[in-house]
């Protein structure tokens, strides 16, 4: 088989009059990471949540749906002061050291065809927005010169396995490809297009339903775009871990959004790349990894892991409903802590239901949560799901959540529509074909193979939540129009604070915690969707 060789990155061309369009909002027209600029703050909303859900570039994106909404004439009143302000912040920043003024400016940056394996680095820190390129909703049966969108690491480059890592992603994308067709007529024939439901929406239920069942094809080093908000400290802290990250896409990246966010807001970062400052900073995260990883391989190389279910409850206090219903008192009160929780001890359990009742109130969806009283207990999940599920739980960022690499250890899951359409033997080849190479990999690093891993593969991680923000992830990721990877995690989660806990008056409170058996997930939401389109519509 003859391999066709094509560069890493592809910059997208714009004709003369296009980059004129571009060249005020963006900080280059060339490369995959970009910053944003000169543009209202709703705008670049915007354009990020449409981002989302298209298959298009950024800067595309811009041209073809957001170009007429600005006012040409702004850009020049937008850019007087900024050198001055930048001044002012470097003479604070320097003076007073106080890292509180690096969360008082931030930026929004475009990193577009970076792998799955990135877009997790990119979406750690919690005090960050991030949006991602939907596997749900964006297609990868396209090409872009000859190459499938996957990214060949440059550690790779001369690699007597790149070939082969090469011919085992371009199977996973055939094989995705072959069989999205198929997928959407077997789901077609199930699930026949209603009365009231329009082509648009039919289509869009019938084709993320397909896209939800194939994803599990698409490796790990599957190109996605992300947009990102952040502080100047949010981005400081973010590409300080990314400089110490053992993989030469991270780090590069690292570089390539330091030099476009310092045409945005270099005081912020003047620390970054300063061999006292941030250069020791990142030396000491890698080192700490690496020193940790050693002494585990050491003490724990030869233990074999023992099997462990989806969703696991590993840590609870017993007494947490009890210290939340003493917290839901604390407000109201004139008491101490002590006395409250000694008085919630004391309660018959139904005295304490009637309290965290009404401490909940009448709740009319899922975005009215209780106060801070439910943040005094916590729950640790440790969980074993398909990677595709886990990519969704991990951009929940005010909890703490940890994850081992991505690997073939753990096996797969397999979509019982995989069976249905006949495509268990091409499913299971690409599995198979992933699996051997991974093990190829691993001996020369186990980081760097990660990338060729399926999202099918089970990956292990670790949430630590407290019970407000247990709420939070239950509610939204058991939703009907999530994904049913993700929905079945989410509602062991539930029963398991209920059950195993015993914390039923804090389970109850998730009110909006869906156990119903969904066919179509999205045909809600479409409906809605349109139904929201026409009412506005109308009102024009």
């Amino acid at each position: 088989m003859t391999i066709i060789r094509v560069p890493h990155d592809l910059p997208e061309r714009f004709s003369q009059d296009e980059r004129c369009a571009l060249t005020p909002y963006f900080t280059n027209l060339d490369g995959p990471v970009f910053a944003l600029r000169n543009l209202p703050e709703v705008v670049k909303g915007a354009l990020f949540a449409r981002y989302s859900r298209s298959a298009k570039s950024l800067r595309r994106l811009f041209l073809d749906e957001f170009l007429d909404t600005v006012e040409t004439g702004a850009v020049a009143a937008d850019l007087v002061g900024v050198e001055r302000a930048e001044r002012l912040y470097e003479r604070v920043f320097g003076d007073y050291g106080d890292d509180s003024v690096a969360q008082l400016g931030g930026a929004h940056v475009a990193c577009e065809g970076v792998s799955n394996v990135l877009t997790k680095v990119l979406e750690r820190g919690r005090l960050m927005a991030y949006l991602e390129q939907s596997t749900r909703y964006v297609p990868y049966t396209d090409q872009v010169a000859g190459q499938w969108k996957y990214l060949i690491p440059r550690e790779l480059e001369e690699h007597q396995l790149r070939d082969r890592y090469v011919s085992t992603l371009d199977d996973a994308f055939q094989t995705y490809t072959k069989w999205f067709g198929p997928t959407q007529d077997h789901y077609r024939n199930r699930y026949p297009k209603a009365s009231e439901d329009s082509d648009a929406v039919y289509r869009a239920v019938i084709r993320a339903k397909a896209l939800d069942t194939l994803r599990g094809l698409l490796p790990a080093a599957t190109r996605s775009n992300v947009g990102i908000f952040g502080t100047g400290q949010a981005y400081e802290q973010l590409l300080l871990r990314m400089r110490a990250h053992p993989l030469e896409e991270t780090r590069r990246c690292a570089d390539q959004m330091l030099a476009e966010l310092r045409k945005i807001i270099p005081a912020f970062l003047t620390r970054v790349d300063r061999e006292e400052r941030g250069i020791r900073w990142s030396r000491y995260l890698s080192d700490s990894r690496r020193k940790t990883g050693e002494i585990a391989d050491r003490l724990l190389g030869s233990v074999k892991p023992e099997g462990s279910a989806e969703v696991e409850l590993t840590e609870f206090d017993p007494d947490g409903e009890i210290k939340v219903v003493a917290s839901a008192l604390y407000e109201t009160s004139r008491l101490p802590d002590r006395q409250l929780l000694e008085a919630a001890r004391r309660m018959k359990a139904d005295e304490r239901a009637e309290i965290l009742r009404a401490y909940v109130g009448n709740r009319v969806n899922r975005r009215h949560r209780p106060g801070r009283a439910f943040e005094r207990t916590a729950y640790c999940f440790d969980l074993l799901s398909d990677y595709g599920a886990f990519r969704d739980l991990q951009r929940h960022r005010l909890l703490t959540i940890e994850w081992q690499e991505l690997s073939t250890d753990h096996g797969c899951t397999t979509p019982v529509a995989i069976g249905e359409i006949g495509a268990t033997k091409d499913w299971q080849r690409v599995m198979d074909r992933s699996s051997e190479i991974y093990e190829a990999l691993t001996s020369e690093s186990s980081t760097l193979a990660q990338y060729v891993v399926p999202m099918a593969y089970r990956i292990r991680y670790r949430m630590h939540m407290n019970a407000r923000e247990a709420m939070h992830v239950i509610e939204l990721r058991t939703a009907p129009q999530g994904h049913p990877a993700y929905r079945r995690v989410c509602q062991q989660m539930h029963r398991l604070i209920a059950e195993q806990a015993g914390h039923r008056a804090i389970a109850d409170a998730m009110t909006f915690a869906d156990h119903s058996a969904v066919e179509l997930e999205r045909l809600g939401a479409e409906r809605n969707t349109e139904r929201r389109r026409r009412e506005q519509a109308r009102d024009v």
